[in-house]
């Protein structure tokens, strides 16, 4: 089966910086915060949301196709991509249209985040609006250019692709009717806990924005969190997988949708094994630094999963 994994490409310096970035913000001075930090250290490791998801999916055996755009100096991650499984290849054809493509103008976006914080920089191409997706049997939009985005969605319903809206940090950026045109007719739409206080804002309208209709939403959509608990109707829980270590925060998010996405692949419904595999697969992450550093054979991924959550012949977990 086609898997067509949408979003950015970027590369991530990872800082390690002592204690947390908003212990020096003063809530009653927020409207002018003047601050630098120096850091001990930075790494600068390959990322993205797209390639975080994607090599997900290469680990537990499937070659997806990466639909998004890099800068002028893609060309080492695209051939580390290619030697990890993930389908780079640029198609003219525009069936299917998976393509990493590469604009000249630019380099590839940059993020910075603190082991402990998350502050980041989403510099987006002006060309990641891409050929459509077409002939795949499931699509995720992660965060991208949020017209794109939007577009996305569209082409995912008029070809009745299946499809899990993602969208992230763009939370914040997406107008209400954005939000709501990703959302409507998703097969599931996946947040952390501080994203859906966002989309729960839109709801109510409180940024003035055009809050979107959460029951026109809510007929085609399922909700599943980074963070799950059992807060509102829709959502669901599931344990987590304990880590051996805890290294580094980054791409831990990415790697549970990757790992959703291959449980859901194989039960297109929202099965508890799906979500258990894709907390697996985000235990494997943040064990490591940055989010494309940790490897796993699928007998390891296994095996891990059924000392975690016991034995299953739930589809997915049992098969490649």
């Amino acid at each position: 089966m086609n898997i067509v994994v949408t979003g950015s490409i970027a590369y991530d310096y990872l800082m390690s910086f002592p204690g947390k970035f908003t212990e020096h913000f003063l809530p009653e001075h927020m409207n002018r915060v003047s601050l630098s930090f120096l850091v001990d250290t930075m790494d600068k490791r390959r990322g993205g949301c797209a390639p975080n998801i994607a090599y997900t999916l290469a680990l537990l055996g499937e070659r997806p196709l990466l639909m998004a755009t890099a800068g002028e100096d893609f060309g080492d991650y695209r051939q580390w991509l290619d030697a990890a499984g993930i389908d780079t290849t640029p198609r003219r054809s525009r069936s299917p249209a998976s393509s990493a493509r590469r604009s000249s103008a630019a380099p590839t976006p940059r993020t910075t985040r603190s082991r402990r914080s998350t502050p980041a920089r989403w510099p987006t191409p002006a060309s990641c609006r891409s050929a459509p997706v077409k002939d795949c049997g499931l699509a995720i939009i992660a965060p991208n250019d949020p017209g794109a985005m939007v577009q996305y969605a569209e082409e995912c319903r008029t070809l009745g692709i299946p499809f899990i809206f993602d969208p992230g940090q763009q939370c914040a950026r997406m107008e209400g009717d954005e939000l709501r045109d990703g959302i409507t007719g998703a097969t599931i739409v996946i947040v952390n806990d501080y994203e859906l206080e966002l989309l729960a804002a839109e709801d109510r309208d409180e940024r003035g924005r055009h809050p979107r209709r959460r029951q026109d939403a809510d007929r085609d959509r399922a909700a599943s969190t980074d963070r799950r608990s059992s807060r509102a109707t829709g959502r669901w829980t599931c344990r987590r997988c304990a880590p051996a270590r805890i290294v580094d925060p980054t791409g831990v998010g990415d790697a549970f949708r990757g790992g959703l996405m291959r449980g859901h692949l194989a039960r297109p419904v929202a099965t508890k094994s799906a979500r258990e595999m894709g907390s697996v697969a985000a235990t494997y992450a943040l064990e490591h630094m940055g989010g494309l550093s940790h490897a796993y054979t699928w007998d390891e991924f296994k095996a891990r999963y059924q000392e975690h959550f016991g034995p299953t012949d739930a589809p997915g977990v049992e098969s490649r």
